[in-house]
């Protein structure tokens, strides 16, 4: 699949870049993905909360969309939502997928791995030097699958987070302008 068009991989499956009028599937995605990882008390996502971030002026996130035929007429069955990361190393962006989800009466047709080829080719076509996600260490399957395409995961490193109330006592009182 070319960056803006849609491809038949997967059989009857197609990927398309996201519109906002995909938001409310988007935000359901999400809310499922969520449950699987026993993270559903952590979603405030709304259609209205993410449009800005991935239809705003000025974009943070894209989403790529996997749809099957359902009844005659496409339906959204997955999902990957990722941005663009910078590696001082390599001196290159990167692409950095935050979430891959298919829904599980989908998985096993190849969209999983249509998404991360997709992506892959983006990485590859935008000139990036790194593709990277993380992976919950009990998700023995998705580990499996990342690695069987080729993934190596980095066990020497660790993901560092700080959110609400800690982020903004973690934060210096003025921010340097930008």
């Amino acid at each position: 699949m070319d960056e803006h068009g849609t491809s038949g991989a997967a059989g009857a499956a197609a990927l398309r870049p996201a519109t906002a009028a995909d938001l409310p599937a988007i935000v359901g995605l999400i809310r499922e993905l969520a449950a699987y990882e026993r993270l559903e008390h952590l979603v405030v996502a709304t259609p209205e909360s993410l449009a800005p971030h991935l239809f705003g002026p000025r974009p943070a996130a894209e989403v790529v969309l996997a749809e099957a035929e359902l009844a005659g007429r496409p339906e959204v069955v997955g999902f990957a939502l990722y941005f663009t990361n910078f590696s001082t190393f390599l001196a290159q962006p990167g692409l950095y997928l935050e979430d891959l989800y298919v829904q599980p009466a989908y998985r096993g047709r190849g969209l999983g791995k249509a998404l991360l080829e997709h992506l892959g080719a983006l990485a590859v076509a935008r000139g990036c030097g790194r593709f990277e996600w993380a992976v919950l260490e009990w998700n023995e399957s998705a580990i499996g699958f990342y690695e069987r395409m080729g993934a190596k995961l980095l066990p020497d490193w660790r993901i560092c987070r700080v959110t609400g109330a800690a982020l903004a006592a973690f934060a210096r009182p003025e921010p340097v302008a930008t």
